[in-house]
This record gives C-alpha cells, structure tokens and sequence, in this order.
C-alpha cells in the first residue's frame, strides 16, 4: 500500500491562522474513516501568507497546499489522499507542475532556513535524517582542533547576522584568546524588531540547529556552559528549545567529554527575558541574565574579555548558530561562493507590510532590494506603487524607490542610511506618509529606551514631540533644523546601539523624503492624505444625489442638506474620520 505522508505547518503563524483546527480534523477524519496515511507535525516553511498549509507527499512527489482551513482539509483528504487526484487549484507549491506561487522559492538559497517546514521540530531523529550534529560529529571523530573551526568560520566570511555584522571568526577568535577556565557563549534570541519573526520561526521549526551551532562555537572558545536568551512572548519556541535540549543530552551531544571529546564539558539552559528591545545590545542582554535591570554597559572591556559573571563571553544570534552547522560540514568555500566580496552567504528576511508575499525569504548576500520585493515578494497589492522600504527594525532606515537597485550587503544598505540589523523589512506603497512612518518608529524605540543615557531619554522624547506637531498641522519651519541636531546628539551621545541608531527612521526620511516634511510644515498637507489633522473633506456638488447617507452616518453632524439636495460639510465640526468618504458610493466626497 502507498505510503502517504500529510504534515500540517504549525509555527505560531500557522496555528495563529487556525492551522491547529486544520490539524484536528484531519486527525479525526484519519481516525473515524480508519485512514492509513501518516500525519505529522512542522514548522512555518515562510508562505505564511498562504497559511494554515498542508503538504502530501506521495509515489508522485510533493504538494503544498495553502489556505488550507477544516472546509479544504476535507476535500483535500477525500480527492488526494482517498483518491489520488490532487486538487491543482489549491496547490501553492509543487516541482510537478507550474503553480501561481512557485516563483516565491526561486531565488531563495537555504541555508538557516535548510530544515524548517521540512522536519518535525521535536524530533532529534529526523534532524539527524539531514545532516543533524554531523557537523560536531566530523569535529569529534576527525579531531578537528579548536583553531580549524575557527579558521573555516573565518575563511567563510560568515558576519553576525544579529545586525552588527562583525566577523564571527574574529568573535570566537578573541574569546578564545582569553585563558580563563570558565567561559560563556549566549544565544542572542530576544531581538525585538520585524525580524525577530525569523529567530522566533528559526527556535520553533529548527531548535536542534541552533543548539549545534553553539555547541560548536563552545568547542572553538573553550566555552563551559551556554545560554539561549528568549523573551517570554515565544512560548513555542521555549518549549521546543526545552525539548531540544532534552533530547541533546539523552544522546550525548550536552554534558561532560562530548562525543569522546576528553574535557569537553559543555551544558545549555534557556533564559527567558521580559521582551525589552534594549537586550538585543549584547551587555544589557548579560545585564539582565544575571538579574539586574537590562541596561547597556560602557565597552570596553568587551564580553570577549569580561561578560557574563565577568567571565569571557561569546554572544552571536539566533541565524548566526543556524548557518555554523552548514559551514562546518559543508566547507568554507561552499559558503563563501554566495554572497559579495565583503558579505558573504545568504540572509533571512522577515517580509511585511504593503507587500503581497509576506513571510520570510532567504536569499543570498548581493540580491537587490527591488527582486526581493517583487520577484518573492510578489509586489504591492491592489495595484499601488512602491514608495519605499524600511529596512533593519525600529531602528533601521527608509530606502526610497529609486534606491531600490541597491544590493543586499553590509556596505550597501549602510551606505543608504539603513542597516541590515537582524532581517526585517517593512514595504511601503504611495498611501504612506513618511512623516508617519518616522513618527511611529520612534515612538518604539523611545518607549523602549532603558533610560540611562540623557540623550537617547530625553532626545527621543523631544523628536517625538515635534514628530507629532507636524502630523497634527502645527509644525514650524525650523522643526526640520532641530530634528536633525537632535538627531546628531542623540547618535553621538548614547552609549548602546538603541540610541545610536534610533534616529535613523528619522534621518532617512529627511534625506529623502524632505518634500513631505515641507508639505506638512508650510502648507499643513498630508500628501499621502495619511495625517487626519491635515484632510480636508469636500462634497462635488455636480456628483452630490442628495441620498443622505453621509449625513445620517456622521457621528457628529457635521454634514447637512436637504434629500435629493447638494450636502454640505462644516469643516470646523468636522473630526476628519472620513466615514462618509467610505461610504459614498457616488464618488461625491473628495479627500485634500
């Protein structure tokens, strides 16, 4: 009899899309009709704008169906698995034939991303299936040295994928250099901006790889013991990293002279963190470890020398430990091969916003911005135009249109004023105020700045306030003089990486949208008509019916006018909600 498999995608964007009531009813539909396929479990593949998704694999190949809730898990069951007749229609991914959403994997190399949506994630056996602990099992049985790994992480040009982008090599070289007996290395998995969508999928579909990587980086910095730092908010991912971990110590991989390794003692905990951005920045990241507030501390020394407990440290993220596997048994070279001179390899990025395709991609180092976009992301909905993308978190920077040509690497994105930070990517069509945009990045990372440093306290405060007398009509003209000065205050005189980049949102938009700005200031216009406090709503007289329904649907009477009459609005009782723009449907209400 055929052995047919059916997984069910159940990472927390899977299940927030009903992916667990999709799961249940095709468990009772196995179980009451006596079915004979196997069902099981995996994390997001990064079609979760497809989601809850369903993959069958049979004697043909594999199907990827989408939007798959409890209606469509019946059919699917009946016609593909009872019957053997795929429903094409349904299909979102397949190498059998040509699909509508085929194209989102075509210019994706995977790496990180190599075993999510492929295994199930609590089962060590099918890890080991694709090349699971192979890595430090080549280190064990060949007697690679400590200088070797380190040397192949070098000579692959690998850079830390937490924002940085520092040599990781380098990293372990210099915690390395330190002869104390008693080492840390930490798992950075509490950043908190669009891109910590992909560390959180990675812990949920993948936990085993992150916890080779870092027994790997443990064997090359002589590290003793290992933290993984997650904010309480993933309680998936904590419980597959506790599984994880369990299942890596039953089988050897944790605890004392690894695989035959002699003094090569080395255990992993988790440490759940209270979601503060500001422990992304690895020193207020230790801070809060050893249970004092998470604030930044002044380098150096750097954690290489003193971290946690004042002991040497070595702290990398949660893509940075997924990719170390690969490198090790794959090889330097085969890693180096993606990527620009200077940027190699591949990145994941977390695609969201006014994008068709969200989701991540992983795609390799030298891509442009505009093929992400539009070749997996699959462009802008309802017909927009791309306005521009804010790339690298809260605290990243807005790339314009015209910009779009420009390479994904570290040099590259810098140069635009953005950075790479941890992978998110937030797309923007011709209704985004940029003024807007800027206001609501700041108001993050102000909220979420510890306080310490009287700039980054304070001068977010300050730009906020000015941010919100330009949305709300009531900016100046040298409002635009004193954002930048604050700007360059606040970069110059924060002591962490909150501070020094939190202006950028700011910066960026000044730098290329500086029209909006004046738009706001000296003609008091929103030209996306975004900022309600600068629209002007307005009755055509020539397309006005009379019919009423703008009048008796304005909450607070502002329109007035006989039936089969021209309306009027009373711009000073009007609150600009725009519900009788929404609900005319003779186009009589114009917006200004």
């Amino acid at each position: 009899m055929e052995n047919i498999k059916v997984i069910v995608g159940l990472g927390s964007c899977g299940i927030a899309a009903g992916a667990n009531k999709t799961y249940q009813k095709i468990k009772t539909l196995k179980e009451v009709d006596n079915l004979s396929f196997e069902l099981k479990k995996t994390s997001c593949i990064g079609m979760c704008f497809r989601e809850p998704l369903v993959e069958i694999i049979d004697s043909t190949g594999s199907y990827i169906y989408g939007n798959v809730d409890e209606k469509r898990a019946m059919e699917i069951i009946e016609k593909h698995v009872e019957q053997h007749e795929p429903i094409k229609e349904y299909v979102v991914k397949t190498d059998l034939f040509e699909t509508p959403d085929n194209y989102f994997f075509e210019n994706q190399v995977k790496i990180a991303l190599r075993h999510c949506g492929l295994i199930d994630p609590e089962s060590i056996e099918e890890y080991e299936a694709l090349e699971g602990y192979e890595a430090i099992r080549r280190i064990a049985k060949d007697k690679i040295s400590y200088e070797e790994v380190i040397k192949c992480v070098l000579d692959s040009g690998m850079r830390g994928r937490g924002g940085g982008g520092f040599p990781t090599g380098l990293k372990w070289r210099f915690a390395r250099g330190n002869k104390s007996e008693e080492k840390f290395i930490i798992c950075n998995a509490d950043e908190g901006d669009p891109g910590a969508f992909m560390d959180r999928s990675l812990l949920e579909g993948d936990p085993h790889a992150i916890l080779e990587g870092m027994i790997i980086g443990a064997y090359a910095i002589g590290a003793t013991d290992g933290v993984i730092y997650c904010r309480a908010e993933y309680p998936l991912a904590i419980k597959r990293l506790n599984i994880a971990i369990d299942q890596a110590r039953d089988k050897g991989y944790l605890g004392s002279n690894i695989l035959g390794i002699e003094g090569f003692n080395f255990d992993i905990h988790i440490k759940e963190g209270a979601g503060a951005f500001v422990c992304g920045e690895e020193t207020a990241l230790i801070a809060s470890i050893e249970g004092e507030r998470g604030m930044p501390r002044k380098r150096p020394p750097f954690p290489a020398e003193s971290g946690l407990w004042r002991k040497p440290t070595n702290i990398n993220n949660v893509e940075t430990f997924a990719n170390i596997p690969w490198i090790i048994f794959h090889g330097a070279a085969a890693y180096a091969k993606y990527g620009t001179e200077k940027s190699k390899g591949t990145k994941v990025f977390a695609l969201a916003g006014k994008i068709n395709n969200s989701g991540l991609v992983e795609v390799p180092m030298g891509i442009t911005i505009k093929d992400i976009i539009f070749k997996l992301g699959g462009g802008i909905p309802n017909g927009k135009k791309f306005k521009a993308v804010q790339l690298g978190g809260p605290s990243g920077g807005c790339i314009p249109e015209y910009l779009s040509h420009t390479i994904v690497d570290y040099d590259s994105v810098n140069a635009t004023g953005a950075i790479m930070g941890s992978g998110g990517m937030v797309v923007m069509d011709e209704t985004t105020c940029m003024v807007d945009m800027a206001k609501f990045f700041l108001d993050f990372t102000k909220k979420e700045s510890c306080g310490k440093c009287t700039f980054c306290r304070i001068g977010t405060q300050r730009m906020l306030e000015i941010l919100n007398r330009i949305t709300d009509g009531k900016g100046k003209a040298e409002d635009i003089d004193t954002l930048l000065e604050l700007s360059t205050n606040i970069k110059d005189g924060s002591l962490c990486g909150l501070g020094q980049t939190a202006p950028n949102p700011v910066l960026t938009t000044l730098r290329y949208f500086r029209d909006e700005y004046e738009a706001h200031i000296m003609h008091k216009k929103c030209p996306a008509k975004k900022c309600k406090a600068l629209l002007t709503y307005e009755i055509v007289p020539d397309k006005c019916t009379g019919c009423t329904v703008c009048a008796v649907k304005c909450p607070v009477k502002a329109i007035t006018g006989e039936k089969k009459q021209v309306h009027f609005i009373n711009q000073e009782t009007c609150i600009k909600c725009g519900d009788c723009y929404s609900r005319c449907k003779f186009e009589a209400i114009t917006v200004d």
